[in-house]
């Protein structure tokens, strides 16, 4: 869902000046002409190791943010208002953990396994998107988290359906078809509210709003100036549009849909540019975002404890599955 974190992390520097062969170099340059054509790059494929570090990093992190960012909205499945709602929610965190799932799948074809993968979330080595640290204290957050972080999701998201590594720009196609209706879900839910619901649910929207504003702006991910790994990220077509573009398109679509759901922006500084044509907005507490990635946002250790807690219930159902995978193996060698 969510890849800001691909521009947080450590930097691979080392691994990018150690010596390399002639043959390696002339690898190397058939694969950044491939790139240069658009060509997709498949698992089996050659490619540098940090070329193959890098999409490991984004992928697997993505995946976690996907697992993770059921838990917030899956919190008010046993909440939700009416049938509708909890069978609209129930769907929705379903999707998320295929989502999760996909690109896992996606991470392993470059030679990672699933449990390598698991095993740096738990530990806290890998992150995840910093959206998913934040509280939903009320129903409109579900809502809003539709309306903003799934949009915020899409608008990041589908230009990697043009990524340069073919299983991930594959898997994002439905990823990003399946998000589009999350996003739909969360503003029509935020519209009835708005609409036709009391006061008090027209000022737990707009509190909620406020609330998930500046969070979801930034799920784009540090500025251009201070983003170390963009701009390789783009040169080999991993990435395809910066994190301030993204921004500024995401600011400039959501504003006019807030006139429409009729919630105010929490950012006095927010008004259109005639000369830029675009949408200018206030300063961004980069010191918040820096502070949440480092493991300290309100909800942090809570979403960890959480993951780690359902990961250790469910050994006994992997266990038994492989179990079972073992026994039919067994009688398949037994009837041969």
């Amino acid at each position: 869902m969510y890849t800001q974190a691909m521009d947080t992390q450590g930097k691979d520097g080392d691994a990018r000046k150690a010596v390399r062969s002639a043959e390696d170099l002339q690898m190397e340059e058939r694969f950044e002409a491939r790139i240069a054509e658009g060509e997709f790059i498949e698992p089996k494929d050659w490619m540098p190791d940090h070329y193959r570090k890098t999409l490991v990093r984004q992928i697997s992190q993505h995946a976690h943010s996907e697992i993770v960012g059921m838990l917030p909205e899956g919190n008010w499945i046993t909440r939700a208002p009416t049938l509708k709602r909890k069978a609209i929610l129930l769907a929705k965190v379903q999707d998320e953990g295929g989502h999760g799932l996909y690109l896992y799948s996606a991470a392993e074809t470059l030679g990672t396994s699933r449990d390598q993968m698991l095993e740096a979330l738990h530990t806290g080595k890998a992150k995840y998107s910093s959206i998913f640290n934040y509280p939903t204290l009320t129903w409109a957050d579900v809502g809003v988290i539709g309306w903003l972080v799934d949009g915020a999701a899409i608008m990041n998201q589908v230009p990697i359906c043009r990524c340069s590594y073919g299983p991930y720009a594959r898997a994002m196609i439905r990823v990003c078809r399946e998000e589009s209706f999350h996003q739909r879900q969360g503003y029509e839910s935020l519209l009835t509210m708005m609409e036709k619901g009391t006061g008090a649910q027209r000022a737990m929207v707009q509190d909620a709003v406020n609330r998930w504003w500046w969070p979801s702006i930034m799920m784009f991910g540090p500025p251009d100036d201070q983003s170390p790994n963009s701009a390789q990220s783009m040169r080999w077509g991993i990435k395809r549009v910066s994190n301030d573009e993204l921004r500024q398109k995401f600011i400039d679509a959501t504003v006019e849909q807030a006139k429409v759901l009729g919630v105010s922006l929490p950012d006095p500084e927010l008004k259109w540019n005639e000369e830029r044509q675009h949408y200018d907005f206030g300063a961004i507490d980069w010191t918040e975002f820096w502070n949440v990635i480092g493991g300290n946002g309100p909800c942090n250790r809570e979403r960890l404890n959480a993951r780690v807690k359902a990961w250790d219930d469910g050994a006994w159902v992997r266990e038994a599955a492989l179990a079972y995978a073992r026994k039919q193996t067994e009688g398949i060698k037994e009837a041969a």
